[in-house]
């Protein structure tokens, strides 16, 4: 094996007591209620202080308590079912959503996979299990929560739900694709798909120092993923209503708001898990204090990193506006897919060369060459398409845009303007044609009349 691939080692998992896994089981699922409850209440505080607000403060001490008091607030609402609903579908789509958005925690490490802490006398790992495909579990667990969204906007028997779990399910295909090629660039550098390995892998740079692009691309899609501000277009509350939720109250609702912000949490560990080092304490502290790493010490840090991301969640959400959809598509499509196709042959490309054991310099080399080679030929390309476009220009100019045509007033599709605005007269001249004063149609109208008469 390469030495810049990371060995599998995974003998330790699967040989706790019942018990054991059985404690590690709730505890994952504990840190995730508590996570989602702090995240709700600082997004609040977060957002209020950035809007000159005061925020929640009345619930226990500063407002801690008041996700608490608001989840116990949905449940005692009434709980109503909408006449058109299928029904089956209609409970079972929140389940489904919520579900999927606990399961990928399971491999998510919390510490060293060695036998580094001790629980009740028996020396075990910071991790529930892992599995020489862990990536590929949280991509499927992941996928299926999505599921939940559109069958909730199908079964919900409205228009406006509908449009929200078909935005949906366009939204995940377009920002899957360039997940996964994030992904692919860290297995290739890790030679790994497991998270414990992963982390291994990153003992001496952090694979955001190694692969930013993936880093950038990874970030963006995951706020896609989760329907998060400014990519929130299916529960836009301006054109949707409340896009697939529209028509779910009390607990069912409740379990919706639960699986975005446990998505939240999960996406945040990943990204901590692929390019922050996991667990592993950051530069500064690792150099200086060798126990740093070792212990319970690691969970610290995985907290500290995670709840960073989170905060990057909500300074989005309390800074930028909604994009719209076709913006959104086309981000998706004509940006990041063909962005992260092209860095992970770029990663493919180096990681072959390193394995071949070529120099630095000579990697930087035919690495660059390669670029500008790509880059001379779209500049080329791009010539001579304007000159074929310069060349073929139509003979007739195309009709204007008539936001009328149809009966009634439709915005103008890309591309298209609206007619110009008649130019409506000045006040002064309005007072001079009420008044009877002259202008310059009757003026000429009257001297040619006189002219006649002569």
């Amino acid at each position: 094996m390469s030495p810049y691939l990371a060995a599998e080692d995974l003998s330790m998992f699967g040989t706790d007591p019942w018990w054991l896994v059985v404690i590690k089981a709730v505890f994952c699922f504990a840190f995730l209620m508590v996570t989602v409850l702090f995240s709700i209440v600082w997004e609040r505080k977060v957002v209020a202080w950035m809007q000159l607000r005061i925020g929640p403060n009345r619930h226990g001490p500063w407002g801690m308590l008041q996700s608490l008091a608001d989840g116990i607030k949905l449940m005692l609402k009434e709980d109503v079912i909408v006449k058109r609903a299928d029904k089956v579908v209609y409970i079972l789509a929140p389940i489904v959503a919520a579900i999927p958005a606990f399961m990928a925690i399971a491999v998510i490490p919390f510490g060293p996979s060695g036998n580094e802490v001790s629980i009740f006398g028996h020396r075990t790992a910071m991790q529930l299990t892992d599995l020489p495909i862990a990536m590929l579990y949280i991509l499927a667990v992941a996928s299926v929560g999505i599921y939940g969204i559109v069958l909730a906007g199908w079964s919900s028997g409205s228009t406006y739900p509908l449009l929200g779990g078909l935005r949906s399910c366009a939204q995940m295909i377009s920002y899957e694709i360039a997940m996964g090629a994030a992904f692919a660039s860290v297995f290739l550098y890790s030679g790994s798909m497991s998270t414990s390995a992963i982390v291994e892998a990153q003992q001496d740079r952090w694979y955001i120092v190694l692969l930013p692009v993936s880093f950038i691309i990874y970030v963006i899609t995951m706020v896609g993923e989760t329907n998060r501000a400014p990519f929130d277009m299916p529960e836009s509350e301006g054109d949707l209503v409340g896009g697939f939720n529209t028509e779910y109250s009390s607990i069912k609702f409740a379990l919706f708001m639960l699986a975005e912000y446990v998505n939240m949490v999960t996406v945040s560990a990943v990204t901590t898990t692929l390019f922050l080092g996991g667990w592993r304490a950051p530069w500064p502290i690792s150099t200086f204090w060798e126990g740093a790493n070792h212990g319970w010490w690691p969970l610290l840090w995985f907290v500290i990193k995670v709840q960073l991301l989170l905060f990057f969640f909500i300074w989005l959400r309390g800074t930028l506006p909604r994009v719209r959809y076709d913006q959104l598509m086309k981000l998706g499509w004509k940006v990041l897919i063909p962005v992260s196709v092209v860095w992970l042959m770029l990663v493919a490309t180096v990681r072959t060369l390193r394995n071949e054991n070529y120099d630095f310099a000579d990697i930087a080399l035919y690495v660059g060459g390669g670029v500008l080679v790509l880059l001379l030929l779209s500049f080329v390309a791009d010539m001579f398409r304007e000159k074929s476009k310069a060349a073929a220009q139509p003979a007739e100019e195309p009709a204007g845009f008539d936001p009328m045509a149809g009966g009634f007033p439709v915005p103008p599709l890309p591309g298209q303007e609206l007619p110009p605005v008649p130019r409506r007269p000045s006040r002064q001249e309005r007072e001079l044609i009420v008044s009877g004063g002259p202008d310059t149609q009757s003026d000429g109208s009257l001297d040619g009349k006189e002219a006649s008469d002569g």
